[in-house]
């Protein structure tokens, strides 16, 4: 299964309906978390909110993660091993109230198990690959300082 969320924040009916338009040529079914969007999926299945005693199991129970770019998706996602598509919000869409997330994908990028659309084209040609899954401890030093690095200053800054 592949699993779709958008945090529990904000509405992001731009991704919901990036999946939701190709989720009938995909192989596996799509499971979307659309929090408060207005778009109502018609060919996945959708949910508004999954309860926090729930998230962990239908995790646990996804294949394939996409998701906004918060981290704590993207470190739920390492925890359990997941593969992770990001699509960040833009604050020119109205998505957000300024452009962090394009920020964190930039930092994000390339590590194993991550993966970065900044386009519909990027995300359906991701969800039809076979991704590879983040292992559970990586082994570059430099690239774990990095993003402590990173996440430390977003939250000084912030």
């Amino acid at each position: 299964m592949i699993l779709v969320t958008v945090g529990t924040q904000l509405p992001f009916d731009r991704l919901v309906k990036a999946v939701d338009t190709f989720a009938k040529d995909l192989s596996k079914p799509v499971l979307a978390q659309i929090g408060r969007g207005s778009y109502t999926p018609q060919n996945m299945k959708w949910i508004k909110n999954i309860e926090p005693q729930d998230f962990d199991r239908v995790f646990r129970d996804a294949t394939i993660i996409v998701s906004h770019a918060g981290i704590g998706t993207v470190l739920t996602a390492k925890r359990f091993g997941k593969p992770i598509i990001l699509v960040p919000r833009k604050a020119a869409l109205g998505e957000h109230r300024n452009d962090h997330q394009l920020a964190t994908v930039s930092q994000l990028a390339g590590r194993p198990g991550i993966y970065v659309a900044h386009s519909d084209d990027d995300l359906r040609n991701y969800l039809l690959e076979d991704l590879d899954s983040p292992s559970h401890e990586d082994p570059s030093e430099a690239g774990r300082a990095s993003l402590v690095s990173y996440l430390k200053n977003y939250i000084a800054t912030a």
